[in-house]
């Protein structure tokens, strides 16, 4: 009874550190949706012991709240979690025919611009957070908008993480480090992921999970899977090797 009664506390906790707000861009005419989860040790972050910080991305059609098994564990960490709604009803649809890196590219160009104004709009507000050594992280359509802004070279990314992302080719930069994380069911168009020579060039880490499915990758998928993305992306952050990570 007392195990569950912790548990009961600990979720609690967590629900109401949650802050669900909207952030409007001026130049854009453009509201923004977000969610903003703080971490753990909350009392420890200051102006000169920055906390580190964390975008998150949504894939295309799921709501940037159903990622709650990475922000739990991001917050744990002792990351600051931004989740972002990128997609607002009045957009225009997610392209599904034609050549898909051109017709896209609207969207993603349009989610690396609200990454970069959330950047600069939080960091003035949130100064007790690092805000120039951000990781990116984003599922899908979300690993896209990642990979996109992390190809725009902005000196504030430290990493990205791509939940299969599929469409928008990773970074070639050896001054960030990469990770991105592979279901089994579908493939990333040619020239996204890089090359076992250019990982190696690079410090860049592939690591599929064969049994995992592109659309179970949100709070709604297995308990083992998202177990299993959480165990890599600790393991990446506490200095695993690639070699490793491919192993675990």
């Amino acid at each position: 009874m007392s195990y569950l009664k912790g548990i009961v506390i600990i979720i609690t906790c967590w629900v109401n550190s949650v802050n669900a707000e909207t952030i409007y861009d001026e130049a854009r005419d453009r509201t923004i949706p977000i969610e903003i989860t703080f971490p753990n040790n909350l009392e420890s972050c200051s102006t000169k012991s920055k906390c580190p910080v964390v975008f998150l991305s949504a894939g295309y059609g799921v709501s940037h709240s159903k990622y709650t098994f990475l922000s739990k564990q991001f917050n744990q960490l002792g990351y600051l979690v931004i989740a972002i709604g990128h997609e607002l009803p009045n957009d225009p649809a997610l392209s599904v025919s034609g050549n898909l890196y051109e017709t896209r590219s609207e969207n993603w160009s349009r989610g690396a611009k609200t990454l970069d104004f959330l950047k600069s709009s939080l960091s003035k507000r949130f100064n007790e957070y690092d805000f120039e050594k951000l990781i990116l992280i984003g599922h899908s359509n979300g690993g896209d908008i990642s990979a996109w802004l992390g190809n725009e070279n902005k000196s504030y990314i430290q990493k990205i993480i791509t939940l299969d992302h599929r469409r928008v080719p990773l970074p070639r930069n050896s001054n960030l480090q990469i990770l991105s994380i592979r279901a089994g069911d579908f493939p990333a168009d040619k020239g996204v992921l890089p090359t076992e020579i250019e990982q190696e060039k690079y410090g860049s880490c592939i690591v599929n999970i064969p049994m995992a499915k592109h659309n179970d990758i949100s709070d709604f998928g297995p308990v083992w899977l998202k177990g299993k993305i959480n165990f890599l992306i600790n393991s990446h952050l506490n200095g695993l090797p690639c070699s490793e990570l491919i192993k675990a």
